[in-house]
């Protein structure tokens, strides 16, 4: 393998994003089917130590490779990690320097300083989503403060537990993208377990509850049990005797007609000022939805309020970070730690992330879903993961702007702005610039002194950036202009075709809209002294590729909404926009998932390759500035 390969080979496998980097793992796994080494020689080389720092540093890489999916190259991996202590030198350095960005962003607010008790003893978060629904971007927050926590700063454990018990709402369609979202992230959980693993546990522990006093079946029905929890009324169950409560939980257990009319409630407080401490339900029936995992073996099943104390014990999580939401409920988790005596776990809330005309609630994103509002989970308008991604965010700038905001408890609504331009400062330097015409009014201009034969040049495709690449561009005398920018054209005018020249208005045919125009080609010109500097394509020499360029608005049209407002009077009505257009012929190239820029127009994310009479598929990818 030549040099030039080791290193392109290398730098594909940078990207921290599983879809990009699959193709040439596998392509590795192949090469070392005969090899112990990547050069085919006895003994570590230049060549093995590159591509194996690369892929330690690439949590996504990293993670894949451990788990033993490619034989070949996990061997090779394993071999080097055991026999060659000497370059993970080099990834020591490359964690250092990461810890150091990250404190530097203290600057922008965020700060890791934080006064976390026993952190000596060892360190075990969690992650413990509901598998309800498509992660989102607080979701996101979650999971990787947790990972920066147990493996940044505290070289600890992380756990993801599915918290499943709710099969009304749970799939495993939804368990299968967390799991897969987490993996893009770069986030790799050293153990996966499900609250399902424990319902008998569970189970146990509320027969014990209510032997020992601290509680007792209710029927009351809802409505009547939220008012006189907020009045702090007590419940005319409160006092049933132990061996009624136990033969009530039975019947629940059971799925009776007599059980499904009760729940379980923890005996805490009638009137406690604190309303999370008042007699919280701790089981409930489901009698009519099988559970993704366990089927119909269980009629009952707790609540996370309950569950979560007792499982983050039993797994040894020694610090549980939630977001600020839980602050009230952080007495009553402790409550069912001192009471069933288990052992103790750290709390530490820190705030959800929350964005101006943005809904993070599962239950509404799922009403938008099943409405048809949006296209799917992974909808470019949707603020999950998958659907920022599919708008174009990369995953090495989620990551940055989500650890820049740090664990602080201080809660602030944001605009998205920074989290576009965040983006940008990874996007720009590597985009590749084409050119685009909307197709609807375009142009016609003939350039009167322009080439008799139509010819193509190689050009860069990032003027800053050679290693990008170069593309093919077309002259002739016939071209095709945007009609917006021609409007503004005036005769006599000099103006600058962008990668060409400039040239003169000679003449403008029709109005509203415009048809045609005629230029002058005037390359002697100066381009710094010219007003306007607009693109064209050439319409010989270069077959154009239909393009559908859409552009995205907020889901919601209002940027807060108040108490009292219904959430569904204010989703945007027409929130995208589709323009058809003509692209420059280098975008045949292009693949799904790549990045560039139409000049003058903006970002771009591919949804869709160009295909046979398929056109080309851009969703526009915003970059912070506001319009």
């Amino acid at each position: 393998m030549k040099t030039e390969e080791v290193a392109q080979l290398a730098k594909s496998l940078e990207p921290v994003d599983f879809k990009a980097i699959e193709p040439h793992l596998l392509a590795l796994d192949k090469h070392l089917t005969l090899r112990t080494f990547v050069d085919g020689g006895y003994k570590l080389s230049e060549i093995d130590t590159k591509i194996w720092v690369t892929l330690r540093s690439n949590k996504v890489a990293n993670a894949f490779i451990k788990r033993g999916a490619l034989a070949n190259v996990s061997r090779w991996f394993s071999y080097i990690e055991e026999t060659h202590p000497e370059i993970q030198e080099e990834i020591k350095l490359k964690d250092e320097a990461a810890r150091a960005k990250i404190a530097a962003s203290s600057k922008a607010g965020a700060s890791y300083k934080m006064a976390l008790q026993d952190t000596e003893k060892g360190v075990v978060t969690r992650f413990p989503p509901e598998p309800s629904g498509y992660l989102h971007i607080g979701h996101a927050k979650a999971a990787l403060l947790n990972d920066y926590f147990a493996h940044e700063l505290y070289k600890g454990t992380l756990l993801l537990r599915f918290d499943d018990t709710n099969p009304s709402k749970e799939k495993q369609e939804y368990q299968d993208a967390i799991v897969e979202d987490l993996a893009l992230m770069g986030i790799k959980p050293d153990k996966t377990s499900y609250t399902s693993d424990y319902l008998q546990i569970l189970y146990d522990y509320g027969v014990r509850m209510i032997k020992e006093g601290h509680a007792y079946a209710d029927d009351t029905d809802q409505a009547t049990m939220q008012k006189e929890r907020f009045d702090g009324i007590a419940s005319k169950n409160r006092d049933l005797s132990v061996e009624e409560n136990l033969a009530i939980f039975e019947e629940m257990k059971a799925g009776t007609e007599k059980g499904v009319k009760n729940c379980l409630r923890a005996k805490l407080s009638v009137d406690n000022p604190n309303k999370a401490m008042r007699d919280p339900v701790i089981y409930r029936c489901n009698v009519d939805t099988p559970h993704h995992r366990t089927g119909t073996v269980w009629k009952i099943y707790p609540t996370y309020d309950f569950a979560c104390p007792i499982v983050d014990s039993i797994e040894g999580v020694t610090h549980a970070l939630r977001t600020t939401e839980y602050t009230d409920r952080n007495p009553q988790y402790q409550w069912f730690l001192d009471t069933l005596k288990l052992r103790q776990v750290h709390m530490w809330d820190f705030a959800r992330m929350n964005f101006i005309r943005t809904e993070l609630s599962k239950r509404k994103l799922t009403k938008l879903v099943d409405a048809g509002t949006v296209w799917g989970w992974d909808d470019p308008r949707m603020p999950t993961i998958r659907g920022v991604r599919r708008r174009g965010m990369t995953i090495p700038a989620l990551r940055d702007f989500i650890l820049k905001q740090g664990p602080s408890r201080n809660i602030v609504v944001m605009d998205w702005t920074n989290f576009w331009a965040s983006n940008k400062k990874e996007i720009d330097p590597i985009a590749p610039r084409h050119t685009s015409v909307d197709a609807a009014n375009a142009v016609k201009a003939t350039v009167i002194n322009g080439p008799e034969k139509a010819y193509t040049e190689d050009k860069p495709k990032h003027n800053k950036n050679p290693a990008v690449g170069t593309k093919r561009v077309a002259y002739s005398k016939n071209l095709l202009f945007d009609q917006e920018d021609v409007k503004l054209f005036k005769e006599g005018e000099e103006i600058t075709l962008m990668n060409w020249g400039n040239a003169f208005v000679r003449k403008i045919n029709g109005s509203s809209p415009i048809t045609d125009i005629e230029l002058e080609l005037h390359l002697e010109g100066d381009v710094k002294k010219t007003e306007k500097k607009v693109t064209w394509l050439s319409a010989e020499g270069q077959d154009l590729i239909k393009a559908d360029v859409w552009e995205f608005d907020y889901l919601m049209s209002k940027d807060k909404l108040d108490e009292g407002d219904n959430w569904e009077d204010f989703v945007t009505p027409n929130s995208s926009h589709k323009v058809e257009a003509l692209c420059d012929c280098n975008v045949t190239d292009l693949k799904e998932d790549d990045i560039i820029q139409l000049e003058r127009k903006g970002y771009f994310r591919v949804d869709k390759a160009a295909k046979g009479d398929q056109p080309l598929v851009l969703f526009g990818i915003p970059t912070g500035k506001t319009k």
